[in-house]
């Protein structure tokens, strides 16, 4: 573009968002879907809000963990949120979690599930499958679910 040219530029939209309303809220995040999660880890962070946040990101390999860095920085500065990574194939050294997050790894790294409202963000089959999990093994509402998909994978 040029100096002067024009651009149509459209505000964000869609239910995947998060300003505070929530006492308590869970990430389940796979992949580059990481992206709108640290994103309102940030906010909740850089405002100081209260929001208990309680992150769970799966990736195949340790390599393939997008804003590790800020994401461990975040923890650290805020003492209201918790992240648990979790690998497919994971290598010897590795201290996370281990395989697909599924009901039994929400139950024990989120033991207060049922008080929070979940947000779920990565690859269209791993949306619908926690979706699944959330409604059907854990009996959630609908209205306390929000999902994001990404494409493209």
């Amino acid at each position: 573009m040029n100096i002067g040219d024009w651009a149509k530029l459209n505000t964000s939209y869609g239910s995947f968002t998060f300003e505070g309303e929530y006492e308590k809220i869970a990430f389940l995040s796979g992949g580059i879907g990481i992206t709108p999660v640290r994103s309102i880890c940030k906010f909740a962070t850089d405002k100081g809000l209260p929001t208990d946040i309680v992150l769970l990101y799966s990736n195949n390999r340790e390599e393939n963990i997008v804003f590790r860095q800020d994401l461990d920085a975040m923890q650290r500065e805020n003492k209201n949120m918790r992240v648990v990574y979790t690998l497919d194939y994971p290598q010897r050294r590795w201290q996370g979690g281990v395989g697909l997050i599924n009901d039994r790894m929400i139950k024990t790294e989120i033991p207060d599930f049922r008080e929070r409202i979940f947000y779920i963000c990565g690859p269209p089959q791993m949306v619908e499958s926690l979706v699944d999990i959330l409604k059907g093994e854990l009996g959630f509402e609908e209205d306390r679910i929000k999902t994001e998909r990404f494409t493209g994978y």
